[in-house]
């Protein structure tokens, strides 16, 4: 699970200060405030990650790619050539590092820290020119501290705290650049007797950017029937296009899930047939061979009040676009990050309001052991955040279990305020305009009523 965000220099962002992330992350602010290019950036550390270029330092993308962010230069804050982009990140981590020469026991962490910082190249190409790891304790104090530094035309120095790097005996070339953002590189650390721990750290880093998924907010429409020939997807697609095979697959699988401890367990399509009833969408919810032996699948629908089941495409767009966001919720592995874009659209107000509570169900859910899923969640739903409010005036959300954020443009670039909520659900530094100029609207048209009742009055 993500902790902690920061990020310097890119897209909108000149700083956006340390960011807390908690296990339900929701962002709020304008249109082109700049929520999105948060979790595009992460998703470009993901194809990076994945990718088989070891000499690229960041993945930009194209067309075909988890996103496409331009050039390297289009990724600077506005565009400037000379600017280092700089982000760190931090996850909930227990890890144990053992220094082969060191007689002490290991060290052990609770979070691991991975900051990088990339320059661009004469050829406009990204280049790193400094990775610092960092192992913190359960207080985010340092207790293992490696950096791996250099800049353009000089050497590169690889630094660990508070182990000791030994050279191996007849290896004495220097230390080289590191691969993609985050790795130091194998021929750097065979330099060394006893350097085998900080792969284990970028291992780490790959597990967690692995179990980054993402839902943007244009989902596919929805379709008479769905082919499924027995592939289980990774996640339900940046459309929602796999949700579902995803069901499918999960069911195959056997896959039990409770909405928390003590609750009674629910194979996996049941569970997301009953959710989509408590959102007051529909009354029933199934997946439906079209006929023995085919790769073909039908989602039946009936609606509040209807007699007979449908397909998907002859009830409201909703129902269809709100599923692949509940499915994913649910379907992702255990310590998955999930980050959604307006997972509320073309939903009625009382269902975004319901939303809420289906994505603290899923934060709490459990498959046999707690699945420490984090949902991070662009919207611009008031109704969402009332319920996230409610929840924690009754006591049945902690606050410290949710991260609100509001996003604003500024001659400065974009800004990120953290709303600070109290224990009775109260936002005590509730932004200017944060949905809009409700009180000057209303102003407004007291007014011009008052205005012409007046002239009505002179008639």
């Amino acid at each position: 699970m993500l902790t902690k965000l920061r990020i310097k220099n890119f897209k909108a962002w000149k700083d956006t200060g340390d960011v807390r992330l908690a296990p339900l992350t929701v962002l709020f602010g304008s249109n082109s405030a700049g929520k999105s290019s948060l979790g595009h950036l992460l998703l470009a550390l993901k194809q990076t990650a994945a990718s088989t270029d070891r000499r690229r330092a960041l993945d930009t993308g194209d067309a075909s790619s988890l996103v496409d962010l331009g050039t390297f230069v289009d990724c600077l804050h506005r565009h400037d050539r000379e600017a280092l982009l700089q982000f760190e990140l931090e996850w909930s981590s227990a890890m144990h590092v053992k220094d082969t020469l060191d007689k002490h026991p290991p060290i052990s962490s609770a979070f691991l820290s991975l900051t990088s910082t990339l320059a661009a190249s004469p050829q406009e190409q990204p280049e790193v020119r400094r990775i610092v790891y960092e192992l913190r304790d359960g207080a985010h104090a340092a207790v293992l501290h490696a950096a791996l530094k250099g800049s353009e035309g000089s050497k590169w120095t690889l630094d660990v705290k508070p182990y000791r790097l030994v050279h191996a005996v007849g290896r004495k070339w220097p230390v080289e650049g590191p691969e993609k953002f985050y790795r130091v590189s194998e021929r750097s650390l065979a330099r060394y007797q006893n350097a085998g721990f900080l792969a284990e750290l970028a291992l780490e880093v790959e597990r967690n950017l692995g179990a980054l998924s993402y839902l943007g907010p244009l989902r596919d429409h929805p379709r008479r029937s769905y082919t499924w020939s027995g592939n289980t997807p990774p996640d339900v697609g940046p459309k929602g296009e796999l949700a579902i095979a995803a069901i499918l697959a999960a069911k195959a699988a056997g896959r039990q899930l409770n909405r928390g401890a003590k609750q009674h367990r629910q194979r996996f399509d049941e569970l997301i047939a009953s959710e989509l009833v408590a959102l007051g969408v529909i009354d029933s919810f199934v997946v439906e061979q079209t006929a023995e032996g085919r790769k073909d699948y039908e989602v039946k629908v009936r609606t509040r009040g209807g007699l007979t089941d449908v397909a998907l495409p002859d009830v409201g767009f909703g129902v269809s676009q709100v599923l692949p966001a509940l499915v994913q919720a649910f379907y992702c592995p255990p310590g998955s990050t999930v980050w959604m874009e307006q997972p509320e659209i073309h939903l009625h107000p009382q269902v975004q309001a319901q939303l809420a509570d289906t994505f603290i169900t899923a934060i709490r859910a459990r498959e046999g052991s707690p699945r420490d899923v984090q949902l991070v969640v662009e919207t611009h739903s008031e109704h969402f955040l009332n319920r996230l409010q409610r929840r924690i005036a009754e006591a049945t959300l902690a606050p410290h279990d949710v991260a609100i954020y509001f996003a604003r443009s500024t001659t400065n670039g974009a800004e990120l305020e953290e709303l600070k909520v109290n224990e009775y659900g109260d936002i005590t530094n509730w932004p200017d305009n944060f949905f809009g100029d409700e009180m000057g609207d209303i102003v407004a048209r007291t007014q011009a009523a008052a205005a012409r009742r007046e002239k009505a009055a002179r008639r």
